[in-house]
């Protein structure tokens, strides 16, 4: 049923917001978020690195006395880590988990620009051929005859999956259960 809810929910935030995206670039392809889902963007650096988390949590960072958890998205989608440039930035979104809402940041190589895509422009997810998981993406927006991924942060960002695959990583393997095991 909370599947259904935040399925629910990401549309909403798409209808909301009139189909305004931000858009971003990583590892040269061109994807976007719902602007709702936006905090903020900042600068990346001063970075905490906390042992024994998934490869793809970059670490931690304090901002305004909180601590936000930092993704790499490169890496959370099975690609190689994102390489630090000046214009590598950290886009601060909110997600929902069990009821709460929670700041985590992804590290992209750099933001492109606010753009407004139709509603009739958003294609469904492709069913083969994406590179990255089809859960992930919440469709395929067109913009001047190219496609843009418009992800779905909820899931990219699921607190709940990425601690099972901290916790995954981190155990021994014949500590897992049976079903993770393979």
């Amino acid at each position: 049923m909370g599947a259904v809810v935040q399925a629910n929910s990401q549309v909403a935030a798409v209808e909301e917001n009139q189909g305004q995206f931000l858009t971003f670039l990583l590892g040269g392809e061109m994807f976007a978020i719902p602007i709702l889902n936006i905090k903020e963007i900042i600068e990346y650096g001063s970075l905490t690195s906390v042992p024994m988390m998934p490869a793809f949590i970059r670490g931690v960072i304090n901002l305004r006395g909180r601590v936000v958890p930092v993704v790499d998205i490169a890496q959370r989608f099975g690609r190689n880590p994102t390489a630090v440039t000046r214009r590598t930035c950290i886009v601060i979104v909110e997600i929902v988990a069990d009821g709460e809402r929670l700041d985590v940041g992804m590290v992209v190589d750099s933001v492109s620009e606010v753009l407004e895509i139709p509603h009739g422009e958003i294609e469904p997810p492709p069913s083969f051929g994406a590179r990255i998981r089809a859960d992930f993406i919440y469709g395929m927006g067109k913009i001047s005859g190219k496609f843009v991924v418009i992800l779905n942060v909820d899931k990219v960002l699921s607190i709940e999956e990425m601690a099972l695959l901290g916790q995954a990583g981190n155990a021994a393997p014949d500590a897992l259960p049976a079903s993770a095991a393979g």
